[in-house]
């Protein structure tokens, strides 16, 4: 090893991507993330000394810091490529203190790709470590660490152990219990509509207008008994066209993904929660090998960024390539603004080649790999493009002083839409254009219908929209939002319907004490001024220090008031049907890091708990057993006898309790989604069925 240079970098798939590109010169290790840390047994912040960190080689990390210490005094020079964000200047200072390199050295590279070209052109110009990132990251875990270790045990003596307070979790499990409280407390208001069935007597074409009001005014209906007294004055009356209105509207593309609305659309389309998103962009940015002469690769750019910027080279590539495959007219370079306070050292997320098609590679990716990469190449792509043109037409119809309007659309110009559709946009697409009408036609009238309606509440949070909220009101940064849902769930805060995050009575009950005792922790305004004046730190123009010590006095008044004046509070346990077959009791739901599972309501004399048992009414074909639903490791569901192990039944689909193979007797499995099947478990047997 003698001689080489020693490249550090956070992860062992990033390490042996990057490896590859230096070749025999290089020694490329991985830190595995942070290696000294504030200790978890206890805050770690001497306050009265001013808020000087404690920092402590992690527990289990001594071993790997002792060979980057060995090989570091080998090598002719060490750089430190940990991820280009505060994160990873913090670990790339911790690195230089252990391994004694000078932070103002040129030690420090920094790529925003994994590719041959980024990753030799930063080792071409190493810069020092940036202390206004590092401070901002130490008074971010420093102010963290403050609230939850002095919050936290005052939840856990008034209300239950292993609860916890944070600076964001606390005000996005406010935004879920308040969106719960609007929607308990919402009173729906009736509405009526109308809609006439009209046909052009030309074309013979159908379509429908929608009342609007008397005269040209709009007139709202709240009743049955108006809406009926005009649908019966309109069993007589002369549909006659009043206007037309003709025009084009354009429509343009979304710019390229940030992490949060990757994690947005994510959800949207392929109901990722935050986590997984940001998991698999992980697998992506680190590299993935495509075999041939491209072999180990980064396919995408950093994914923690709230940047809208792309790289000059980026975009002429991206121009070349959407010329070459639409043509010139279907191209439209744009950079985009990026709003205030973003890290824009930073790309937005891209691919790293736009020649590099999701289609190409899809036998190398994983499923979930495929369609976000596929995400983010069309969505990049799209940018760059130009806007979608509609046709648009708008009719005024008059029927014996009542007035009706439609309105309808076709595409002239697909555009950007050739590569890629919003959200929401599908639907759209369906629109059609009016017939061919002209001012004073006259219409048929095929059918009229009233439609009572009432307003509905608020919609429960998503992680789409929790995401798009705290990011709107400067809640968190892009790092956060996929941690902090998974905390808050993991704690038992809120809890998971489909897609909807509900609040349970602990979320509640944990919220309440924090909006009367912490206000400022769990005030909108306050949390999103705070992030501002940390970004300031970042940029240079606060010392960190000074953040805390304006934030400090005001917070310990609110913790000793809370000390004394917090209440105890029990929250009864869910009950379930299952009785303890140690003492009688009927047995209660428990929550740990783990997942929920049953506890024994006697304890501590009685100590018995249980996984949570999930049937499905269908019978193992080895044996006979019951066969019940199971949790990976990584929480996918699957189903498996409940003879494990003696008995190695196991299958990913659901099976059919109620129905067997009509053709030999076997269980069937249901397959869900797109590729939707009912098939045979038994491979010998060839039976299926769409569903």
């Amino acid at each position: 090893m003698a001689g080489k240079k020693l490249l550090i970098v956070e992860s062992p798939a990033k390490a042996g991507t990057i490896k590859k590109y230096l070749g025999k010169d290089y020694n490329v290790l991985a830190s595995m993330g942070h290696i000294i840390d504030l200790p978890k047994s206890q805050m770690g912040v001497d306050i009265e000394n001013d808020f000087t960190p404690r920092y402590i080689t992690i527990r289990g990390k001594g071993q790997l810091l002792s060979q980057l210490k060995k090989e570091a005094k080998k090598a002719d020079a060490v750089y430190l490529a940990t991820d280009p964000d505060r994160e990873g200047e913090a670990i790339s200072w911790h690195l230089a203190n252990a391994l004694n390199i000078d932070p103002q050295s040129d030690c420090r590279v920094t790529f925003n790709e994994i590719t041959k070209t980024a990753v030799k052109n930063a080792i071409k110009s190493p810069r020092k470590i940036d202390m206004d990132l590092v401070d901002a990251q130490q008074a971010r875990r420093v102010l963290d660490r403050i609230v939850g270790y002095t919050i936290s045990p005052i939840l856990w003596e008034k209300v239950k152990r292993g609860l916890s307070a944070g600076r964001v979790q606390s005000v996005a499990t406010k935004l879920i219990c308040d969106r719960e409280d609007e929607i308990e407390n919402f009173t729906p208001q009736e509405y009526w509509t109308i809609e006439s069935l009209l046909a052009d007597p030309a074309s013979k074409k159908e379509f429908t207008a929608r009342y609007y009001g008397e005269n040209g005014k709009e007139r709202k209906l709240s009743n049955a008994s108006e809406t009926k007294e005009i649908t019966d004055d309109l069993k007589n009356a002369e549909f006659i066209v009043e206007s037309v209105k003709r025009g084009q509207q354009k429509r343009n593309p979304q710019p390229p993904f940030t992490t949060s609305t990757l994690q947005q659309d994510a959800s949207r389309k392929y109901n990722f929660q935050a986590a997984k998103t940001m998991q698999i962009a992980q697998t992506l940015y680190e590299g993935v090998n495509l075999g041939g002469r491209i072999g180990s690769i980064g396919l995408i750019t950093y994914m923690r960024t709230d940047s809208l910027r792309i790289a000059d080279d980026a975009q002429k590539e991206a121009v070349e390539y959407l010329t070459r495959e639409y043509g010139a007219e279907y191209v439209n370079p744009k950079q985009y603004k990026t709003k205030r306070n973003a890290q824009d050292a930073h790309e937005a997320i891209r691919p790293t080649s736009i020649n590099i098609k999701p289609i190409d590679i899809k036998d190398k990716l994983t499923n979930d790999q495929y369609r976000l990469y596929k995400l983010i190449w069309e969505r990049f792509a799209a940018s760059q493009m130009a806007s979608a043109v509609y046709n648009t037409m708008q009719v005024t119809i008059d029927a014996n002083g009542h007035t009706f309007k439609a309105n309808g659309s076709n595409v002239k110009f697909k555009g950007y839409m050739t590569v890629y559709v919003e959200s929401g946009e599908e639907k759209e697409k369906k629109e059609k254009m009016l017939p061919p009408l002209e001012e004073n036609k006259k219409l048929t009238l095929k059918n009229t219908e009233e439609k009572q309606h009432f307003t509905q509440p608020p919609a429960r949070y998503t992680d789409a929209t929790l995401i798009r909220e705290l990011e709107e009101n400067g809640i968190g940064r892009p790092s956060t939002y996929a941690p902090t849902i998974s905390t808050i769930v993991s704690r038992g805060y809120v809890v998971r319907n489909k897609r909807q995050l509900i609040p349970t009575e602990l979320g509640f009950v944990t919220s309440e004490i924090m909006k009367n005792n912490f206000s400022d922790i769990v005030d909108v305004e306050f949390t999103a001024g705070m992030e501002e004046e940390l970004d300031e730190v970042e940029e240079g123009t606060v010392e960190w220090k000074k953040v805390l010590n304006e934030f400090y006095p005001s917070f310990k008044r609110s913790l000793d008031k809370a000390q004394k004046n917090v209440e105890k509070i029990k929250i009864k346990d869910e009950e379930s049907d299952v009785v303890c077959e140690k003492c009688g009791r009927k047995m209660v739901y428990k929550l740990s890091k783990f997942g929920k599972f049953l506890a024994c309501p006697g304890y501590p004399e009685c100590k018995n708990t249980k996984a949570i048992r999930e049937e499905t009414g269908a019978k193992c074909p080895k044996c006979g057993g019951e066969i019940l639903v199971k949790r990976s490791r990584r929480g996918k569901v699957y189903y498996g006898c409940e003879n494990l192990p003696k008995c190695d039944f196991m299958a990913w689909y659901m099976p059919l309790k109620d129905e067997v193979c009509p053709k030999c007797g076997g269980l069937l499995l249901k397959k869900t989604g797109k590729s939707g099947k009912i098939f045979c478990y038994n491979e010998d047997c060839k039976y299926e069925r769409k569903i």
